[in-house]
């Protein structure tokens, strides 16, 4: 399997057996979580894909997620923006713990989430997913809860 890199589109690209499959980008879907939502908490849930040229996506995590919660009498508010940022960081990288420093843990999680591509036949840098372009899409469910 070979690795080209399409300089101006930050693609990675493998070749298998003839095969090629880019990986494009990365995309974090979120959804309201509603077994947990009330009036003071929104739980919602985040998954984390790669999407590859060939229209197809390979789930990288779909274990993330976070609550938002407010005091009693208060109504929870919350826009879209903020919810994105949230999601980029619920999917990593963590932050440093264990003597670590920020660059080696962002190097274990790109790592990781190379090997979980590796073994679904997408052979990719850790470094090359690091400068993919990463969207969060926010379900339409979401979306009616929220404030613009």
């Amino acid at each position: 399997m070979a690795i080209q890199r399409d300089g101006s589109s930050h693609e990675l690209v493998s070749q298998e057996e003839g095969n090629v499959t880019a990986v494009t980008r990365l995309i974090t879907y979120v959804d309201l979580d509603e077994a947990a939502t009330d009036a003071q908490h929104m739980s919602v849930t985040a998954r984390l894909e790669a999407a590859l040229a060939d229209d197809r996506s390979l789930v990288l995590l779909d274990d993330r997620g976070w609550t938002s919660s407010v005091p009693t009498g208060t109504q929870l508010r919350i826009s879209a923006e903020e919810i994105e940022v949230d999601a980029r960081l619920v999917v990593g990288p963590d932050e440093p713990n264990g003597g670590e420093t920020r660059e080696q843990t962002a190097a274990r999680h790109w790592n990781f989430l190379a090997d979980i591509l590796k073994r679904q036949g997408v052979d990719v840098e850790a470094r090359e997913l690091e400068r993919l372009s990463h969207d969060v899409v926010l379900s339409e469910h979401l979306r009616a809860r929220i404030r613009d």
